[in-house]
């Protein structure tokens, strides 16, 4: 199973492709999508679109997580990080893959093992869970955080599906 893991932001989308096999995950490219500081929003969100429709279509991944949005004191950036997400997951949309959500909680419960896990910790344990030489990018390390995050959630997510409802139907 290949998944696209995103790390949505308007100044900086991280995105990693990992891959498993049941028993192994390997990390397969990751990166971020950049945006200029003068740049209109609608630019900013033109350019996640489309760099993502090519990330998808040269990597070819069968899923996609993106992380969920964490609102705090700022209204605006809250509000301008959800357009971010919401680009990234009409981009994944588009594509036809299906999308899985995850808050930052569980993401980083599910690599570090640790829920307030700090962003070092993550990278670090990113980095040796995927064998990787050095540290991915901050913000790539997080969407590879997201994409180790799903495919560990993956085995529940198939057994939940595949097992019968009391009624007799699967759910």
């Amino acid at each position: 199973m290949r998944v696209i893991g995103i790390d949505p932001g308007t100044t900086s989308t991280g995105w990693g492709i990992v891959e498993s096999n049941g028993r192994t995950l390997r990390h397969i490219a990751n990166g971020c999508i950049r945006t200029q500081p003068g740049e209109t929003l609608p630019g900013r969100l033109g350019k996640i679109f489309s760099e993502l429709l090519r990330i998808v279509a040269e990597y070819q991944p069968q899923q996609a997580a993106v992380e969920e949005i964490f609102v705090s004191q700022n209204v605006q950036s809250a509000l301008k990080l959800g357009h971010a997400r919401g680009v990234a997951i009409a981009a994944v949309n588009h594509q036809g893959l299906p999308i899985h959500e995850y808050t930052a909680l569980q993401v980083k419960k599910s690599v570090v093992g640790y829920g307030r896990a700090e962003k070092k910790q993550m990278q670090e344990m990113v980095r040796i869970l995927l064998c990787m030489d050095k540290n991915a990018p901050q913000d790539a390390a997080d969407a590879l955080g997201v994409a180790v995050c799903h495919l560990n959630h993956l085995p529940a997510r198939l057994l939940h599906t595949a097992s019968p409802s009391p009624l007799g139907k699967t759910v």
